[in-house]
């Protein structure tokens, strides 16, 4: 029994080490140009044992990236039910959130949408359809809308806000590649996001 219960320390050891790894080399590198050698390397451990572990790198990723997202819904869930916020500050803190999270994950948006095409429903599992869709933030919204301060459904607003944080992800590759914008300059241009998207939503309440 002791003997068993060291490799089953050993073997959570090795599989913690090459997560750390493969969470590092994402983000250097990116998904497309990160190789499993590379996070072997990272880990210093054996190319052998990362393909024992998780079979692939496109595994190894959905697996990384799956914390982000759980990372992602526990803070913007908070922020969504806290009932000392008004809906403008809960946008102010969601949109903060996210662009910290996209910034730290550049490849979260190619998960994200890779995972949406795919047809599963991995964003959305154990309930947070309901936290977010039945929050504190949607009752803001809909009595916003009732009150006549917000003419436009509030998933129109979410979707809104989404698309705001996103996209200039998603064409990041795109604008990096053809030199229209260096990263710093969209590190800069994203910081600066982080103080227009409220304006912009707060634009769409009366």
């Amino acid at each position: 029994m002791p003997v068993r219960e060291k490799k089953v320390k050993m073997d959570d050891s090795t599989e913690e080490r090459i997560k750390a790894a493969a969470r590092i080399v994402f983000t250097q590198k990116g998904y497309q140009a990160t190789k499993v050698r590379d996070i072997a390397a990272e880990a210093d451990i054996n190319l052998s044992l990362v393909n024992y572990y998780f079979r692939s790198k496109e595994k190894l990723f959905q697996f990384v990236m799956a914390e982000v997202v759980e990372k992602l819904f526990t803070a913007v869930i908070a922020v969504m039910n806290n009932q000392q916020l008004s809906a403008v500050q809960k946008v102010e803190q969601v949109a903060d959130h996210y662009i910290t999270l996209l910034l730290n994950n550049p490849d979260f948006p190619l998960f994200m949408v890779n995972e949406i095409f795919a047809g599963t429903d991995e964003l959305l599992k154990d309930n947070r359809k309901n936290a977010i869709f039945q929050s504190h933030f949607f009752q803001q919204l809909h009595a916003l809308q009732q009150e006549g301060k917000l003419h436009l459904h509030p998933i129109q607003l979410m979707m809104n806000l989404i698309g705001f944080v996103v996209m200039p992800f998603l064409a990041r590759p795109l604008l990096e590649r053809n030199k229209v914008v260096k990263p710093a300059e969209f590190k800069a241009l994203m910081e600066e996001r982080r103080q227009l998207i409220p304006l912009w939503i707060k634009g769409m309440l009366k």
